[in-house]
């Protein structure tokens, strides 16, 4: 059974005894983002709402087939029955004048800020930008790779517990960086999002001006399938919560998405020359995202027990307290392993969102793991160094699928296309390939379209 830690009941794991697989898949299986668990709170919600007790998925489903169905009624409808915003349909979109005037008023220390974020991201996003390619063969052969952005995407900004300008700059530069033309801005009617005025600042700051007061699964329809007002875009990116990530994938096909989402992760490794302050710390900005993951790996006995002191400690001191410890009780871990070996080990099978190597050979470290999201290297790189400022997206891959899959970049907004061109000299050369192929496959207007060119 798992010891606890006092005060803060976090879950550890001694893989000297434990059986770490199954701890990990529960762990994993907490962090995914689930569309079939409904709570006694989602229950008594869904049924207010629709009359029924129904699942996260079918709330979605219902959601994105009226949006579609109906356009901009079904929009307005859930607004105020999911919101408790009752707008007219002019009311949705916010208007130049509004953004401008929260330029204005904005604190000019906090529009200097944005700006030096800014230029971080737009050097790190166009150095790794793509960049047209052109191979060329003897007697007239040319292949090109080229790149083309996005014509219209969406962005979904959070906006229930706390407002994330950051949330505009790690999205909307890097797709300006692409050379994306028009960018759509979506945050809930709230005081935290659409109409919070340091959000709406940044937008302007960065030159965004559709803004729109809708949040949730019928934001992300709306953007998908378009209604009078908004109309449709290619592909949808940012975070949300657990209805926004499953009304991205219920609209993926229609348009493209960057990911679905689960809660905030990170895994901190440490041995003895990381300060215990600084991994609880770095375990605790995960955690306040409430939910968020946060598990640390150690080979030290003394590392795990010093670092546990200091997140009771330093837990009390937070203005998001009570529901920090909330995620530490429900998404924590404190991992005692064998040797950096099985730490790297471990670390790889989690896969995890964040991951802070502070230990006195982290470079050293990295070269043995796979699977992050994005790594922090040393004492001195925390995680909010990625959130807020870097240059990197914080939009990146949770519940496991760094595995495969990456964090947003510039590179996701370009769409890609090849360009061929064959002399006539050329496609002779290269003729009784394609008429070898055409004729094992059975294709024989495929052979002819050759034949027909070479007489």
């Amino acid at each position: 059974m798992p010891e606890s830690v006092p005060s803060l009941n976090i879950q550890r794991i001694d893989t000297r005894r434990d059986d770490v697989q199954a701890a990990l898949d529960g762990l994993r299986e907490k962090l995914s983002p689930r569309g079939d668990i409904v709570s006694e709170a989602g229950r008594q919600r869904t049924m207010a709402v629709f009359g029924e007790p129904l699942s996260p998925q079918q709330v979605v489903e219902r959601i994105t087939q009226d949006v579609r169905d109906e356009g901009l009624a079904a929009l307005l409808r859930y607004t105020e029955k999911l919101d408790g915003a009752k707008l007219a349909a002019d009311q949705i979109r916010v208007s130049r004048d509004e953004i401008a005037e929260a330029h204005a008023a904005a604190d000019p220390a906090f529009l200097s800020t944005i700006r030096r974020i800014r230029d971080n991201i737009v050097e790190y996003q166009s150095a790794i930008l793509h960049k047209d390619v052109e191979v060329t063969r003897p007697h007239g052969v040319s292949l090109r790779q080229r790149y083309i952005p996005l014509e219209r995407i969406g962005i979904c900004v959070p906006g229930g517990a706390a407002a994330y300008p950051s949330t505009v700059l790690m999205t909307a530069v890097p797709a300006k960086a692409a050379g994306v033309e028009q960018i759509v801005v979506v945050a809930p009617p709230t005081d935290f999002g659409a109409n919070n005025p340091d959000v709406l600042a940044t937008c302007h700051e960065i030159g965004v001006t559709d803004v729109y007061r809708i949040g949730g699964a019928q934001a992300v329809a709306a953007m998908a399938y378009g209604v009078e007002g908004l109309s449709k875009v290619d592909k949808i990116v940012g975070p949300g919560n657990l209805f926004v990530a499953l009304a991205k994938k219920h609209v993926y096909g229609e348009v493209d998405i960057d990911s679905i989402a689960g809660p905030s992760e990170v895994v901190v490794i440490a041995d003895e020359s990381t300060r215990p302050e600084f991994t609880a710390a770095d375990m605790l900005a995960q955690a306040e995202h409430a939910p968020g993951a946060s598990i640390l790996v150690t080979w030290s006995e003394e590392v795990l027990e010093a670092t546990a002191v200091e997140l009771a400690k330093q837990v009390a001191k937070l203005s998001r307290s009570e529901l920090t410890i909330q995620s530490l009780r429900s998404f924590g871990c404190l991992i005692l392993v064998r040797d950096e070996t099985e730490a790297c080990k471990i670390t790889d099978a989690i896969a995890p969102e964040h991951l802070h190597i502070a230990t006195d050979n982290a470079g050293e470290l990295i070269k043995k793991i796979r699977n992050a999201g994005a790594t922090f290297l040393g004492n001195y790189s925390p995680v909010a160094l990625g959130d807020y400022a870097a240059g990197p997206s914080h939009v990146l891959p949770t519940s496991g699928t760094a595995r495969w899959a990456s964090g947003l970049t510039a590179n996701d907004f370009l769409r890609t296309g090849s360009i061929i061109s064959y002399s006539e000299t050329a496609l002779k050369e290269i003729s009784s390939a394609i008429q070898t192929m055409a004729d094992k496959e059975g294709l024989t207007a495929h052979r002819a379209s050759v034949d027909i060119r070479l007489g």
